[in-house]
């Protein structure tokens, strides 16, 4: 196994690549978009990950990352590309079973081919054995199959990458053997082999963990707002018990993992799933529960300036997508407000790029100011600077990140997501 094709060049497909690069494998990184794989043979990445501009330099530098729009023969193939879910939030194969096609013709026996997308149970022996097995070779016999899902963090990828635990499943123990040697090149963590269709469902389960997690968290907000209490103190005390681990509530959840994981065991089986569906419905109703919080502000909020600080998912990462600030803006905009967004982290949007502006002009004459990601620049925002902007000092802060009595020193009436001031 000296030469590896990694398909998909995104949030784990482009690091994963470099690590091997760095780690002594000739790797060619494939990716659809046109954009990506020039920018990247230029040596300037897409993606917003502490050293991973270092990382993917040293590889591109070194002659052993290339980049580029189709993938080639080699001896390891990577899958790394997007499974979002479809109107019945059931998942969206699409891009896998067109990664699989797209090796097809490049297959040899003794090749190993791994998929990281995360995917349900039952996806690598039912639908991408089969699409490789179009080019006349046996699965498990020819060429060997895992799945190993990644379990990095944004904003900690290339740190969790190397150290993290990981789970790889074959259709078989030789795929299992066959993985297992070519991480062990970068690895440090522990190696677990299983079977393909349970390492599928220990990445579901991780993230619906986290959900639901979230949800309680979210829903016990909501409880404390209408009786008076504070709910993220009483989640720090309750977690000074050694078997209790509550997460934080927020205005909803986001990203590609824990918005969307969930909803694959659901649609694999609905019937059994009730408590994780309704750990998102109450994720999926947080960001509604802010504009409520917003509204109990004003009369109307025709025609309010709003300055929202933060739209990516979660902080210190340029990652917006299913981001609950998306929702939120959407309904300001359709109770009439006027919004303004300052992000330092994001550059544009699909759909608000005309919102984004920078610090000042944001608050210029803002009626309130909402926190919807905790942004390490946010901490130290000079609230006395902010305080002659404003219209009028009013804070909502979804993720308790601000530090308050600076804010409060300042005149401002400061709120938490579940506890009005």
């Amino acid at each position: 196994m000296k030469k590896i094709c990694v398909l998909g060049l995104g949030y784990i497909g482009l690091p994963t690549a470099s690590m091997f690069a760095t780690s002594g494998f000739d790797v060619v990184g494939v990716d659809i978009n046109k954009e990506i794989v020039a920018n990247l043979q230029k040596g300037n990445i897409h993606i917003e990950e502490p050293d991973l501009n270092t990382l993917v330099s040293a590889a591109l530098n070194s002659k052993r990352l290339l980049v580029k729009e189709a993938p080639e023969t080699a001896d390891v193939f990577i899958i790394a590309v997007p499974t979002p879910f479809n109107k019945d939030k059931s998942a969206d194969l699409r891009h896998v079973v067109s990664a699989a096609d797209s090796i097809v013709p490049y297959l040899k026996k003794n090749n190993l081919v791994i998929l990281e997308s995360t995917i349900p149970p039952g996806t690598t022996k039912e639908v991408l054995v089969p699409a490789l097995e179009k080019s006349g070779l046996a699965a498990g016999q020819d060429f060997f199959v895992t799945h190993s899902p990644e379990r990095i963090l944004p904003g900690r990828a290339l740190y969790e990458l190397v150290q993290n635990d990981r789970v790889i499943g074959g259709i078989n123990a030789e795929s299992s053997k066959a993985a297992e040697s070519l991480y062990k090149s970068f690895v440090k963590g522990n190696i677990y082999l299983t079977d393909s269709s349970t390492a599928e469902m220990v990445k579901l389960i991780e993230n619906t963990y986290r959900d639901v997690n979230i949800a309680l968290a979210n829903e016990l907000a909501l409880i404390s707002k209408n009786i008076g209490i504070n709910v993220w103190e009483a989640i720090e005390l309750a977690n000074k018990h050694p078997r209790v681990n509550i997460h934080k509530p927020g205005p909803g959840v986001g990203g590609h993992c824990i918005a969307v994981d969930p909803w694959f065991i659901v649609a694999k089986d609905p019937k059994n799933s009730r408590l994780i569906q309704k750990a998102r419905e109450i994720n999926n109703n947080m960001p509604g529960q802010v504009v409520l919080m917003v509204k109990s502000f004003y009369p109307s909020l025709k025609d309010r300036v709003i300055s929202v600080f933060g739209i990516t998912y979660k902080g210190n990462i340029d990652d917006i997508r299913e981001s609950p600030a998306n929702f939120v803006i959407d309904g300001l905009l359709k109770e009439g407000a006027r919004v303004k967004i300052f992000d330092p982290h994001v550059k544009s949007h699909p759909v608000y790029k005309s919102l984004l502006t920078g610090l000042d002009e944001s608050v210029q004459g803002s009626d309130c100011i909402i926190i919807l990601s905790d942004h390490n620049e946010f901490v130290g925002l000079d609230p006395g600077s902010i305080s002659k902007l404003v219209k009028q000092k009013v804070v909502l802060d979804t993720k308790n990140c601000l530090d308050h009595s600076r804010w409060l020193k300042e005149g401002f009436s400061v709120s938490l997501l579940g506890y009005l001031k």
